[in-house]
């Protein structure tokens, strides 16, 4: 019988028996989440199917092997005019992107990386093949798998092949930058892609029709186009988008806030946040569900990555 690259990569994971594995991307977050660095390391790591299989232009939908770079991914989308709410960390593989849950700093404009994923090809704990979701969402129904994998750091199930929403390609695409009230211009604009400001400045990315985005432009008084965003720290922190004003008094350093969404980027840690016994318990008895012999990205966990 032909087997295909996903049915391969189950095979390589083997069954339970064969011992506790992590699914390896680009590395580029691989530290987030990881409670336990010595469990993790006795982990053997394996590689999901990488390429592109097909760009379905006219469904707006794109399918692609987990391992395939987000790089190469933007290429071939680019080709037929479209782009995907997926982060273009530099070297992230798309597996890699989704298994951390983390979207990208156009959260503001494109939604959340979760949203972008259609269906799920991913091998379980046992070595099978399951697939989640649809390739669209007319088809589709019972409890959504698709969003419960994405941030689970590969602890629920190793993705093997994803569909994904694709969006057109903006026709044009503008950062500006100066000294401006962020929460003002956030009422003031029309959906922006993103909008950053560290206590002085901002920056706004503008997207969409060129007509549309010198309109916009027009609107962002104070503020003068430059040829990217800023650097962003490498710590990440959750708050509520209402407290973001409050920010330059409260202590903890210099950040770069993304305004309308409550992520926060520090050079320091975020303070480990407290989880109920609710959420706790809840989160324990979904890993036993889908994985109860934990061989599956040990000394990771999911509630360790909310900070």
């Amino acid at each position: 019988m032909t087997t295909g690259p996903v049915e391969r990569f189950a095979a390589e994971v083997g069954p339970a028996a064969a011992g506790p594995v992590v699914a390896v991307g680009g590395r580029t977050q691989w530290d987030v989440g990881v409670v336990d660095p010595e469990a993790l390391a006795t982990a053997r790591p394996v590689a999901a199917p990488a390429g592109v299989v097909a760009v379905e232009a006219a469904d707006m939908t794109v399918r692609a092997g987990a391992g395939t770079l987000v790089a190469d991914l933007d290429a071939a989308l680019a080709e037929a005019g479209q782009a995907v709410a997926v982060p273009d960390w530099s070297g992230a593989t798309v597996g890699g992107v989704l298994a951390v849950g983390r979207s990208g700093r156009r959260r503001l404009g494109w939604g959340p990386v979760r949203d972008t994923v259609l269906e799920v090809r991913y091998v379980s704990a046992d070595g099978t093949v399951v697939k989640a979701g649809g390739p669209t969402v007319k088809n589709v129904s019972g409890f959504d798998l698709c969003r419960l994998l994405v941030g689970s750091l590969g602890t629920l199930g190793l993705m093997a092949e994803v569909v994904l929403r694709t969006r057109p390609l903006p026709a044009a695409s503008q950062w500006l930058a100066g000294e401006a009230d962020p929460f003002a211009l956030l009422s003031a604009l029309y959906r922006p892609s993103s909008l950053l400001w560290d206590g002085t400045t901002t920056w706004v990315l503008l997207e969409g029709h060129p007509a549309d985005v010198e309109a916009q432009t027009a609107a962002c008084e104070g503020l003068a186009p430059v040829a990217s965003g800023p650097d962003l720290p490498p710590h990440r922190w959750s708050l509520r988008p209402s407290v973001l004003p409050d920010l330059p008094g409260d202590g903890h350093g210099p950040f770069v806030a993304e305004v309308g969404v409550g992520v926060v980027h520090r050079d320091v840690r975020a303070p480990a946040r407290e989880v109920g016994p609710p959420v706790a318990g809840l989160h324990a008895r979904i890993k036993a569900l889908f994985d109860p012999t934990g061989r599956l990205a040990p000394g990771r966990d999911p509630l360790a990555a909310t900070a």
